[in-house]
């Protein structure tokens, strides 16, 4: 495991990713050293605060600390569809759904321990997973207004009504969502080897065990990104039309 002086060894790594965009004039210097001393700050305080929450907190602790990636992560995902009607709203109550859902059978079937230790890291992981799917969904959303509001508009006047005459858009939206959670799936193991398991070899945990945990990582962020893109899609179309089935202006 690599200890404080690996860590500065690695600003190496930080002074070649500097050189390449200052050599290639790609004006992102400033941002490579903003991202680095930002991620350096941040990781070190969130150490912190997780060694006196797992010390001090437990489970109740562990879950507030989820409620607040829920949060932030809505703020990302709707930013990310500015202009659609309550992007932000709708954004964080899928995240909120798909983690909940996600995370709350993974605790309920105790397939992972209910400890703040536990909890966290894969409250992350699955808050990051449904934050995709949301994000995705509703920036494709927005796309499908401003490109295909002509055939909306026509099916409404052929009387059908919002979520019917939408449904199209909608499932273009969640597919677009749905595919890099779907592929990445696919192939796990022969093309990527993720995190979790990388952390677990290198703890000296056994291949097999690494591998299992694995896979309820992958299937995990796979129906945490499904059920988050569908409840953010679906409250998305709600809030695209009024109560006289009129398309809103988006912009």
């Amino acid at each position: 495991m690599p200890n404080w002086y690996g860590v500065a060894a690695s600003v190496a790594l930080v002074a070649v990713a500097f050189f390449v965009v200052v050599r290639e004039r790609l004006g992102l210097g400033r941002e490579v050293l903003i991202a680095s001393v930002r991620a350096a700050v941040q990781l070190v305080a969130v150490g912190g605060l997780l060694l006196l929450l797992f010390q001090h907190t437990g489970l109740p602790g562990a879950l507030l600390w989820v409620t607040v990636m829920i949060l932030l992560a809505g703020r990302v995902a709707g930013g990310r569809a500015r202009g659609l009607p309550g992007a932000t709203r709708v954004a964080t109550i899928g995240i909120a759904v798909g983690a909940g859902a996600t995370l709350g059978l993974l605790i309920v079937a105790r397939v992972i321990d209910s400890s703040g230790r536990v909890v966290v890291p894969v409250g992350g992981m699955v808050v990051t997973g449904a934050m995709q799917g949301a994000s995705l969904t509703l920036q494709r959303m927005r796309d499908e207004v401003a490109s295909g509001r002509p055939a909306v508009e026509a099916r409404l006047a052929l009387g059908l009504d919002g979520h019917r005459a939408f449904d199209p858009h909608l499932r273009t939206s969640l597919r677009n969502a749905l595919i890099p959670a779907i592929d990445g799936t696919k192939v796990v193991g022969l093309i990527s080897l993720p995190g979790a398991t990388v952390g677990l070899l290198l703890a000296g945990v056994s291949p097999l065990t690494a591998i299992r945990y694995q896979v309820v990582v992958m299937y995990m962020l796979l129906g945490g990104a499904a059920v988050a893109a569908v409840v953010a899609g679906r409250l998305g179309v709600r809030l695209l039309f009024d109560d006289a089935h009129r398309m809103r202006r988006v912009g």
